[in-house]
């Protein structure tokens, strides 16, 4: 069973990675010339293992409709560790058989703090990336979460080009599913860089919620792989949809937790894993504590998961979860993170009220393969208060209320619901919620703060706004203890997730927590929390135990987490972080040399997906992107450290020993694409030229679409002078070798080109950056992928070890 271009036995692949044949749905992904746009697969029949094990055989082959990178969109962060888990097994049992090459395919998890920075560097190499829709979702919006704000341009241009995005149990996605359909409408109107293509997965999926208004149109002829009668036919199927599930009504009061207790205990049996999911994080706390007061010992392992966890919890009772249940057993508390990814099954089911889309998932982690002969579950009603069906809509709770009681008594396993699927996906209703537009779309590909140096804040288009959170970590700290700016930033083993309601409550109660200024470059004390943000809170200030995660209560005091060897403050606005990457002084001519180099590599194995007439733009951007390093204040920096600050030679790297910018503020690339600009007058509307400028500016994600001066700059003594991001109107830079024989002249900083209009240099900076951005033949896709592509080659060379390019 081989396919396409490669002879790839696809058969193989399946045998090597799970020790078994696929399915014949599996199959049909694999052989098919072109990717669906839905998979609608019942649950524990291996959807993750379909799309991943197909992705990886047509990379094999040479699919040039496959794109270079995967990315698993996961509703919850507690599912990502498993999920990739898995996929690196499955890698590391292809590579021991030799199906596929040692090293050539990584799986990266992306969890918000210091991410794996690894993936990004490299934008022609395979990769396999699995996070949650928070920190997916927000890279391609260009506002990464619990991330350096100067990467996000990276982020984006890469997760929006040659991408292949698949969203997992899109009913719990919420706000996010309007927004992957309209990215997927944005990136099929406007166009990327090689292919760009999502997939939607799901056992309870309705076509309808991906109506959404800039993709309808694309709707109709959207296609989609499904259960087919030869599936049916296959032993393990079978038996998977015809496993056994009785429905019952829960006998006790949903508020009556000691009871909810005392039935639960009563029911589990020994030697089997029990399974509860409940729709709020503080219930599921509440009923676990319950359950610990009533349990004597010998009792059953009692496992509590939901999103709030800090890692090293969360892995301890996921794994608590996982393993063969005890001689009493396995009793797992949850919230709505088990519905999807979480390959477990259990004997008994007891589950709050929830939408059905949810409930036919959380159905799939009972008797999941069919090994039992019957099972029970059991629906907990809610009582109708205020608040009451949070984090859900009424009417999707009280359409599977009356649903749950024809069927009380029944039958509720996957053939059984198959019966009526049609019925009850038609009355399900997908809740309204903000929509990206493109318009809004134009706007984030801006990344420079406001005055005050906030955000637009995307959160609209990823999660409800009842359900909005932040990221916290803890430092050993005291209260009201000021922290030196040097404290690094979290690692992903430090955060935890946790509501803005808490924080804001956290901030009123006088408690303290600290945020990032970028602009200042030091920890301060954080008295509005926005959705997304990373906090940082004293160990003093409590708010999270290791057996309930995050609880906000100032007696929970956590241990702090080891700071990993070698982390780093975050990123300033006035940071070089690669000016002393090297191990030696390096003239600028040198560095150019080493960065055309990389890029020329990276060119070259990107082969047709990148346009071949914008490479000579990327090469002139790559000579010209640090020759604003000449500027004399940038000179000082660099040869303060022992090097004859009275030598001609121009460095682009040097020692500066922990001195910062005797300038607040300087940006050296805002002078490297002025320079280049004063050098080109003539091509004021050349594309090209402005392209190129453009890639200068940005190659550190700080200069971007907007020329302005920032409220901590420093100031020219002289009133009247322009000045812009420590750049002052009438700066004199010498003449500098840019290598290959060609220079920069010797000039004066002109700053004209940061007022609108037309000027004596031509269109202002913005209407030129505008005309890219909505140019055609570029627009912000692709503009951010050949700014990557410019960045990370400055990356490569800047941190080549410091060699002399041979």
């Amino acid at each position: 069973m081989t396919s396409m271009p490669g002879e790839v036995d696809f058969q193989n692949i399946y045998n090597s990675a799970l020790g078994k044949s696929p399915f014949p749905y599996q199959k049909n992904l694999m052989m098919s010339p072109k990717w669906p746009d839905i998979l609608e697969i019942p649950t524990g029949l291996g959807k993750t293992a379909s799309v991943i094990l197909a992705w990886i055989a047509k990379r094999l082959a040479g699919d040039p409709e496959t794109p270079t990178r995967i990315v698993y969109v996961l509703p919850m962060r507690v599912l990502v560790e498993q999920t990739a888990t898995c996929i690196c097994e499955w890698i590391n049992k292809l590579e021991q058989c030799h199906v596929l090459p040692k090293g050539r395919i990584r799986v990266h998890k992306l969890l918000g703090g210091d991410v794996d920075q690894e993936w990004d560097a490299w934008p022609s190499r395979e990769a396999i990336l699995v996070g949650t829709e928070d920190q997916l979702l927000s890279r391609a919006l260009n506002r990464g979460f619990t991330m350096s704000r100067f990467r996000w341009p990276i982020h984006f241009g890469l997760l929006n080009n040659d991408a292949l995005w698949v969203m997992d149990e899109i009913q719990l996605m919420g706000p996010g599913l309007s927004t992957s359909s309209q990215l997927e409408a944005f990136r099929r109107q406007i166009g990327t860089i090689g292919p760009c293509k999502s997939i939607w997965m799901s056992a309870t999926l309705n076509k309808k919620w991906l109506e959404t208004v800039d993709f309808k149109t694309f709707t109709d002829d959207l296609t989609s792989i499904k259960l087919e009668q030869a599936d049916y036919a296959e032993k393990a199927v079978k038996k998977r949809l015809d496993a056994r599930k009785t429905l019952a009504k829960a006998p006790f009061a949903p508020d009556d937790l000691r009871g909810f207790a005392k039935f639960l205990l009563e029911k589990h049996q020994k030697n089997t894993r029990t399974i509860v999911v409940l729709n709020r994080v503080r219930r599921a706390q509440d009923l676990y504590r319950q359950i610990k007061k009533k349990t004597g010992k010998p009792s059953p392992e009692i496992c509590l998961i939901h999103s709030r966890f800090q890692a090293k919890d969360r892995e301890r009772m996921l794994q608590n979860l996982l393993k063969t249940p005890s001689e009493d057993g396995t009793i797992c508390i949850a919230t709505q993170v088990i519905e999807a990814g979480v390959d477990v099954s259990c004997n008994l089911l007891i589950t709050d009220l929830a939408p059905w889309a949810s409930l036919v998932q959380r159905l799939g982690r009972l008797n999941r393969y069919g090994e039992l002969e019957t099972t029970e579950v059991y629906w907990v009603d809610l009582k109708e208060k205020k608040g009451w069906a949070y984090p859900y809509d009424e009417p999707s709770l009280k359409i599977s209320r009356e649903r749950l009681n024809r069927l009380n008594g029944k039958d509720v396993g996957p053939a059984s619901l198959d019966a009526i699927k049609k019925e009850y996906l038609e009355e399900e209703k997908y809740p309204e919620s903000a929509t990206l537009r493109r318009k809004d779309l134009y706007e984030l590909f801006d990344t420079t703060p406001d005055l005050s140096g906030n955000d637009v804040d995307i959160s609209r288009f990823i999660r409800d706004s009842d359900d909005l959170s932040v990221m916290v970590f803890w430092r050993d700290l005291r209260k009201g203890e000021i922290p030196d700016s040097p404290i690094p930033g979290p690692s992903p083993e430090e955060l935890c997730k946790a509501p803005i309601g808490d924080l804001f409550r956290f901030v009123e109660d006088k408690r303290t927590c600290w945020e990032w200024n970028h602009l200042e470059n030091t920890w301060g004390r954080c008295t509005r929390p926005y959705p997304g943000s990373v906090l940082m809170i004293p160990v003093d200030e409590g708010g999270y135990d290791e057996q309930l995660g995050w609880t906000g209560k100032a007696d929970h005091k956590p241990i702090p987490v080891e700071i990993l060897k070698g982390a780093k403050k975050p990123e300033a606005d006035d940071d070089e972080p690669l000016a002393s990457a090297q191990n030696r002084p390096m003239s600028l001519e040198e560095h150019n040399a080493m960065v055309q180099k990389a890029l020329k590599e990276t060119c070259s194995a990107l082969g047709k997906k990148l346009p071949q007439n914008w490479v000579p733009t990327l090469l002139e951007a790559a000579r010209w992107h640090d020759a604003g390093k000449a500027h004399p204040v940038f000179q000082q920096f660099l040869k303060g450290a022992g090097i004859d600050t009275n030598s001609d030679s121009i460095l682009a790297k040097g020692n500066p020993n922990g001195k910062r910018l005797e300038r607040k503020g300087f940006r050296h690339e805002l002078v490297s694409a002025l320079a280049y600009l004063n050098e080109h007058r003539s091509g004021s509307n050349d594309e090209s030229v402005n392209l190129a400028a453009y890639l200068v500016a940005a190659h550190h994600g700080k200069v971007r679409l907007s020329i302005r001066s920032m409220p901590h700059e420093e100031k020219p003594q002289k009133p009247g002078k322009r000045f812009a991001r420590g750049v002052w109107e009438g700066d004199k830079l010498p003449q500098v070798n840019l290598g290959d024989g060609i220079y920069m002249k010797a000039w004066t900083v002109d700053l004209s080109l940061m007022e609108l209009g037309y000027g004596k240099a031509g269109p202002s900076w913005v209407e030129r950056m505008m005309s890219l951005l909505h140019s055609p033949e570029l627009g912000p896709f692709r503009l951010a992928y050949l700014e990557a592509i410019l960045r990370t080659a400055d990356w490569e060379a800047s941190n080549a070890g410091g060699e002399p390019i041979q």
